[in-house]
């Protein structure tokens, strides 16, 4: 069969992921894809076990970070489609199938995001596309609700990378995932960049994964991910957004960076959340900023006006789970 698709797994120390995660891949209903995993330097055994099972492999010298990773699989790779699977995954039988059938669709989707659903309580998502607001917030839509909703194919803002498909050939056009990110935010990028040259990002239902969740960085906050996230999060609306939108988003962004900062107060962790955003302001100059072309000018329209929705996405969703803890 022909192999139209890569999935690379992109793995720093997780040894103990990496055999129920190739297991689950082996059960695949559809089997024109290969296998390639990107070790970046972990230091548990994972490169000894991954060559003595012959799992096709990179083996990198030390740890580039996720973007890095994916980054090295996906330029080793030749078929038309990469699929993006983080190693705390457990993937359906026609997981790969699904979302090579959802690309043929259309040579404008960039990418398609699985339905994940969260690994030890699989009565609720865990992510249904990766979405954006007004206040530079990204989140994943669906988290937290229950696992019989978020059946519908729908565009999205961006895929989240740890399990989706892309199409190899728009990152010759839109640039590979941005190194100086190392990790956090650097798919929202990626989305971020197809949508301004047109490409279209979407939630494939039929997709489905579980997800364990936080198996690298080990817990939902730590100093490590609260720094890099705001960081990552200034890089992103400085490197995407042309001077006019910027200013138009000014005070909204700022109220969402304000509320961020009183959020991890409460949690501990205020002291990284500023040395992240000190950092991004202090290495600006680094970032590749995407040109603006007037040919684009639609399109930046589009992408306001996902962000004015993803706001009022972000509302319902959030009360409804506050109404759920009552």
């Amino acid at each position: 069969m022909e192999k139209k698709v890569t999935v690379i797994i992109p793995n720093y120390n997780g040894l103990s992921f990496m055999k129920p995660c190739l297991e689950a891949l082996e059960r695949q209903t559809y089997q024109g894809f290969e296998i390639l995993v990107v070790d970046n330097g972990s230091t548990d055994g994972s490169a000894q076990w991954l060559e003595e099972q012959g799992v096709p492999s990179i083996l990198l010298k030390e740890n580039t970070g996720f973007s890095g990773a994916v980054n090295a699989g996906i330029r080793a790779s030749e078929t038309p489609y990469v699929i993006l699977l983080n190693n705390d995954t457990e993937v359906c039988p026609d997981y790969v199938k699904e979302l090579v059938r959802c690309m043929e669709r259309s040579p404008k989707i960039f990418s398609a995001s699985s339905r994940m659903i969260q690994f030890h309580n699989r009565e609720l998502l865990d992510d249904a596309g990766d979405m954006y607001s007004l206040m530079g917030w990204a989140y994943q839509r669906g988290t937290g609700q229950p696992v019989k909703g978020y059946k519908k194919a729908r565009k999205i803002f961006s895929a989240c990378a740890g399990a989706a498909i892309y199409r190899r050939s728009v990152f010759e056009e839109i640039g590979y995932f941005d190194e100086q990110h190392f990790a956090y935010l650097e798919d929202m990028d990626v989305g971020f960049r197809a949508k301004i040259c047109g490409y279209d990002n979407v939630y494939c239902p039929t997709a489905e994964v579980y997800h364990v969740g936080s198996g690298t960085s080990g817990s939902k906050y730590n100093s490590f991910k609260v720094k890099l996230a705001a960081r990552n999060n200034i890089y992103l609306n400085y490197k995407n957004m042309p001077l006019p939108q910027l200013v138009l988003n000014a005070l909204p962004l700022a109220a969402g960076i304000a509320v961020k900062y009183l959020f991890f107060k409460k949690k501990g962790f205020e002291k990284d959340y500023i040395a992240g955003l000190k950092e991004a302001f202090e290495t600006l100059d680094q970032c590749r900023k995407v040109p603006y072309r007037p040919e684009h000018f639609r399109n930046y329209v589009g992408i306001q006006w996902e962000m004015i929705a993803g706001t009022a996405i972000y509302i319902y969703e959030f009360s409804k789970r506050q109404l759920r803890k009552l």
